[in-house]
Parts: structure tokens; C-alpha cells; sequence
């Protein structure tokens, strides 16, 4: 298979402003374990992922309407009974100077938060950290912490050391947090995966996610079958011996 071609030049921060708000999921079972949750879409990425669903938002993310944020938070007022807190997602929300406005209105409401991040904007984590604005963290781990790999998955040129630092920021925050890696098969063996989990522990929890081809951003990858299930927990057990929570999600 031909390797994925990423961009030249590190992808340094871009913070967009005004940040619309691009997708709504009222309803969640699925995108913070143990909790019923609220979505929030997020537009734009200094990524480039090569099995990202969600590349519509970063690469043409004009193309779909601002949601108005009182009708969100109208519902999720009206629901606060059921609802136990709002996933920010995207996209890459870290990107956004008013990512901390939006987690404070939020709050004010009574929404716990959970952040889906890249982690290659760790100051901004600290940020949000330090002022009490987040509640949980996923960060991605693409690859094993290597240049060339890393950058291969992250369709960019990527600086490690920004990776390391939010591992780490994470990791000392006191939060409740996961670090997550889809196994995409021609790019991630199992080794590379257990050199993961090495280098994450010790840690709280360590998801392994199952590749899904369905129009994947790269037309390539579209084609490739992903691993079988099986497989992906031999690879989990492996990866408990440095990490205690092991998940996977298939």
C-alpha cells in the first residue's frame, strides 16, 4: 500500500475564532462510558488523519450550519435529569479561544465535561485543567511516540514533545482520563500497540478501538479490512500487563 502522504511543516495551533458549533447529538450511550451524555461537533483540525470519519468538519467545515448554542443548552436545561454531561468533540476543540467559555456556560448549567483532544495543544489543556473547566480527558495516541510514525498516522509532521507533554499533563491532572489507539491495520501492528501501552504506563485506562473503513478520509483505507475482534483482545491482554484497564471497542 502506497505510506500516506502528510503535509510539510509542523502543525502549530490555529485558534479559530468565532467557533461554531457544527453537530448536535441530543443523545449519547456510547461516547462516555457510564454516562448519558450530549455531543458537541467542533469544526477544524491541525491534523490530517488518514482514517478520520469526521474530515468533512476539518476540511470543508463551511459547509455545515452553526447549531444555535441556546437551543443546546435549552435542552440540555430541560433534560438535565438524564443528561450527566456534554462530550466536546470534533474536529480538534483545544483549537478554540472560546473552548473555555463554552466548558464555563456549561458548567454553569451543571454539565460535566468530557474533551476528545489530539493532545498536541497541551498549554491549553493545562488551561482548562487549572481553571476546573473538564471533568474528563480522551486523548488519541496515535502511534508509537516516533516522529516518522507518529506523522504517518497524524497525516502531519508532528512535534513529540507536544505529545509527551499532554501524556503527562493528563496523566498528573487528578482527572478522571483515557488514552485511546485505533488499530488501523498497513499502519499499526500489535507490537506497535503493547509499545503504547509501555510507554503510557502506568496509566488509568488504555482503549483499544477497532479500525472502521467506512468512508474513512483516505479513499485507500476505505478498501482495507479491519483486524478481527479476536485479535484485538489478545493484543488488550498484552497491553495489562502495563496498563491495569484495559478496554477494547469494537
Amino acid at each position: 500500500m502506497r505510506a500516506w502522504r502528510w503535509e510539510r511543516g509542523d502543525p502549530l495551533p490555529i485558534y479559530g475564532d468565532p467557533m461554531g458549533i457544527k453537530g448536535f447529538i441530543k443523545t449519547s450511550l456510547v461516547d462516555w462510558d457510564g454516562n448519558i451524555t450530549s455531543v458537541l461537533f467542533l469544526p477544524n483540525c491541525n491534523f490530517r488523519c488518514p482514517m478520520c470519519h469526521n474530515y468533512g468538519l476539518i476540511l470543508n467545515p463551511d459547509k455545515y450550519p452553526d447549531i444555535d448554542y441556546k437551543e443546546i443548552e435549552k435542552y440540555l436545561v430541560e433534560n438535565s435529569d438524564f443528561i450527566d454531561g456534554v462530550v466536546i468533540t470534533g474536529g480538534e476543540p483545544t483549537l478554540f479561544k472560546d473552548l473555555e467559555n463554552l466548558c464555563r456556560r456549561l458548567k454553569e448549567i451543571g454539565m460535566k465535561i468530557k474533551i476528545d483532544t489530539n493532545g498536541y495543544n497541551p498549554d491549553k489543556l493545562s488551561h482548562l485543567i487549572d481553571k476546573g473547566l473538564v471533568d474528563y480527558i480522551a486523548m488519541d495516541v496515535k502511534a508509537p511516540l516516533e516522529k516518522e510514525i507518529y506523522s504517518r498516522l497524524a497525516g502531519v509532521r508532528v512535534d513529540i514533545k507536544r505529545i509527551e507533554k499532554s501524556i503527562d499533563t493528563i496523566k498528573n491532572s487528578g482527572l478522571d482520563y483515557e488514552f485511546r489507539t485505533t488499530v488501523v491495520p498497513t499502519f499499526l501492528t500489535a507490537r506497535d500497540v503493547i509499545e503504547i501501552s509501555k510507554f503510557l504506563s502506568p496509566a488509568k485506562r488504555f482503549a483499544i478501538q477497532q479500525f472502521n473503513p467506512e468512508n474513512a478520509m483516505s479513499k485507500e483505507l476505505r478498501k482495507v479490512k479491519p483486524y478481527e475482534r479476536d485479535f484485538l483482545r489478545e493484543i488488550s491482554l498484552e497491553c495489562k500487563r502495563y496498563i491495569k484497564e484495559v478496554v477494547v471497542r469494537a
